[in-house]
């Protein structure tokens, strides 16, 4: 039996070699806000590796907001080419700095750009105050190195559970739920 987080990253591998999407990482994050709304939304998933799964944001946006105030937090992926499908539960944490400075280096100008000149999920006068303010922060900018923002991080899910589940077109799905207990897992399988 493999390790739910190898398992993982041989079916990203997988799914990401074989995909016809364009966002080969896009994953669903669920939080709860402080109202127990839940709320979901498409990010990168950057890495998984034995502590759990990263991703990175603004820290002031909606889903960093609903995080600080309850860390519970869900990953859902559907690779549908595959028929795979992935769910995540476990504790979200802020990655340390040293690793959300490589992610914000890694990232394109254009998206440290829009980072910086935008304010996340805040609203908006109109489309065009938003290439304004884009195309005045390029200027201003330059060819300049920029910084990664105090306001930009990344989250690591700690998974408490991950279950993996393979489609079958009879609707018979394999499902197979790893529970962390310690430091190990304990695996079972699940009726579809």
């Amino acid at each position: 039996m493999l390790d739910p987080i190898q398992k993982f990253n041989l079916w990203w591998q997988q799914a990401q070699a074989d995909s016809p999407l364009q966002q080969k990482s896009a994953v669903c994050v669920s939080t709860v806000d402080k109202d127990g709304m839940p709320d979901g939304r498409f990010v990168d998933l950057k890495a998984v590796e034995s502590r759990g799964f990263i991703f990175c944001t603004n820290l002031d946006a909606p889903k960093s907001v609903a995080i600080q105030h309850n860390p519970n937090t869900a990953m859902t992926i559907w690779w549908d080419h595959l028929g795979y499908q992935v769910r995540v539960k476990g504790i979200a944490q802020l990655v340390e700095d040293e690793l959300a400075n490589a992610y914000w280096q890694s990232r394109s100008r254009d998206a440290q750009i829009s980072t910086l000149a935008l304010q996340q999920s805040a609203e908006m006068v109109d489309e065009q105050s938003m290439f304004d303010q884009v195309n005045h922060l390029t200027r201003e900018r330059g060819n300049a190195i920029i910084p990664r923002p105090a306001n930009w991080g990344g989250y690591c899910i700690h998974p408490a559970k991950i279950e993996f589940l393979t489609f079958k077109t009879s609707r018979l799905h394999l499902r197979e739920l790893y529970v962390r207990q310690g430091e190990g897992w304990r695996y079972q399988l699940l009726q579809p």
